[in-house]
């Protein structure tokens, strides 16, 4: 009797502990990730969290005309992008309303400007503008090293035409004082070939706010490509102290129109230094890149503007062959310290090693 009793409890332990170690790998499992991604269809969105706060969001509202990435956030917690003409703001520039966040687009694709396109394009002039429309959600993965968005766009004529399909898979990360984003963008021409005219107006862009402009104290006027003029006013530089360096060495507004393997935007918000960095690959059609950086918060990558940054010398023009695709690939950084040139030439070598 006292034997069976003893196998009892020999068989109800290991089961007890059968049980444990069963709950434990389910906790394991369902763990809790340090960047997760919380998506949102009501609110066409999905948020990036890293430890529980904001880093960016995937946003694809019908008031602007391509998805992006709105806001982005430091790691200590600073909005770094402009916040017109989403939210309210206050002291900064309301210039140029296709500007929204980090976006991918270019301003002649079979003679249809992507770039410039808003909901303040006047309606007789639409005609000239294409759009990029959020058609799915692919997959999204939390981690604890990387977390992955990949995502579906169509690229559309004024006559909702299809003339590229867009998959981008965003990769997230975070270190302690530097969070990044990869955006891997594949292009695949529709029913009929794709000409990218060498045009200034691209490719992957971000606005920042105001204190990472460069200061100025003068207006400005600018120009598009189908000859719309926004006037930039001049603004108090109170706190305005952006600086643009690139990868040879190039520093401040002497940055626009040059190649380089990376850029960096630096600036310093209260207590809180801050670095934006931009980072080319060399499988990227037009390496190294022309960069189109603007003192007024425009920060952009343009490797298919050759014949305007050339001055006429070099010249591009790519064309997809009907079913054919490009590939682009681009490092964000997002740091709350200044990031050194040393650091930056790494993380682009070991970028272009993928």
């Amino acid at each position: 009797m006292l034997y069976i009793i003893a196998v009892l409890f020999l068989v109800i332990g290991c089961k007890e502990k059968g049980n444990q170690k069963q709950s434990q790998n389910m906790d394991n499992s369902t763990a809790e990730k340090k960047i997760k991604l919380v998506r949102d269809d009501a609110n066409k969105k999905i948020d990036v969290l890293i430890n529980g706060n904001l880093f960016t969001s995937y946003i694809y509202p019908n008031n602007i005309k391509k998805p992006v990435l709105y806001p982005i956030v430091t790691p200590k917690g600073t909005k770094i992008t402009r916040k017109y003409p989403l939210e309210p703001s206050i002291g900064e520039r309301v210039d140029h309303p296709h500007h929204v966040g980090l976006w991918f687009n270019y301003g002649d694709v079979n003679g249809y400007d992507f770039w410039n396109n808003s909901d303040s394009i006047k309606i007789a002039d639409r005609g000239r503008y294409g759009t990029i429309r959020h058609k799915k959600i692919i997959s999204t993965r939390n981690g604890n090293e990387e977390a992955i968005l990949e995502v579906a766009m169509d690229w559309l004529d004024p006559n909702q035409k299809k003339i590229l399909e867009e998959r981008t898979r965003f990769v997230f990360r975070a270190a302690k004082e530097a969070y990044s984003i990869d955006r891997i963008t594949t292009l695949i021409a529709q029913k009929e070939p794709v000409l990218f005219k060498d045009n200034k107006e691209g490719m992957l862009g971000i606005r920042v706010t105001r204190a990472l402009e460069h200061p100025s104290n003068k207006p400005d006027i600018f120009t598009d490509v189908n000859g719309a003029i926004t006037k930039v006013a001049a603004l108090n530089n109170e706190g305005v102290n952006g600086k643009y360096i690139n990868s040879e060495n190039i520093e401040g507004l002497d940055c626009w129109g040059k190649r380089a393997n990376w850029v960096n935007l630096t600036s310093s918000i209260e207590e809180e230094n801050i670095s934006l960095a931009i980072i080319d690959h060399r499988s990227n059609v037009g390496y190294p890149t022309y960069w189109h950086a603007r003192g007024y918060g425009l920060f952009a990558a343009n490797p298919l503007g050759q014949k305007v940054f050339s001055n006429g010398k070099d010249s591009l023009n790519l064309k997809l062959d009907k079913g054919k695709q490009v590939t682009f690939k681009h490092r964000i950084i997002v740091a709350s310290s200044h990031l050194s040139k040393e650091s930056l030439d790494k993380t682009f070598l070991n970028f272009s090693k993928n």
